[in-house]
């Protein structure tokens, strides 16, 4: 529906970033139809109610030449974010950096291997189109409220440090009934 040089800003729920049937035709359009060259995700509770994130998708309705390389660029606002309508409400100074990075003739990425913790990111066409579903759920930073299950400690070794707990109880428990007795 948009004129030809059109330009568009598309907010969405996450689901239509990775779901199946319909919504993986309407992205591997978006990606080969338009140029769709900034996707903005935002946490809980902006556009929608609460549990529910959001997405900004940028896009213009002009053809890129085959030849050049066709990119989207990713900011994650969401990952370790929280904001909340009364206490954290957002404002447009949180959204600054974004905008700064935003500019298209200067976009550089803060994400590297060395910045693992950069908000800005860029995928090229082909990695998109080869994604399951031309899945858009794209994650690359830590979030700080997981559990990494990698560096959690063996079982085995739990197990040995609460019998030596229990070990040392029973060991005081014993020594505080001999004083008593």
């Amino acid at each position: 529906m948009l004129e030809d040089e059109g330009r568009a800003a598309i907010v969405l729920p996450d689901n239509v970033l990775f779901e199946g049937g319909a919504g993986e035709i309407i992205r591997r359009r978006l990606l080969e139809e338009t140029h769709l060259h900034t996707i903005l995700r935002l946490p809980t509770g902006i556009f929608y109610a609460q549990g529910v994130n959001a997405n900004v998708l940028f896009l213009d309705k002009k053809q890129i030449p085959r030849k050049s390389k066709k990119e989207v660029w990713f900011y994650d606002y969401r990952t370790n974010i929280h904001h909340t309508p009364k206490k954290t409400p957002l404002s447009f100074n949180n959204l600054l950096p974004f905008v700064e990075c935003y500019n298209q003739s200067k976009r550089k990425e803060t994400w590297s291997k060395d910045k693992p913790q950069g908000r800005w990111r860029k995928y090229n066409l082909e990695e998109l189109l080869a994604r399951d579903k031309v899945n858009f759920d794209i994650k690359w930073l830590k979030d700080e409220s997981t559990i990494d299950m990698d560096a959690l400690t063996e079982p085995d070794v739990l197990i040995g440090e609460i019998i030596d707990s229990l070990k040392t109880v029973l060991n005081n428990l014993r020594s505080i009934k001999d004083t008593i007795s």
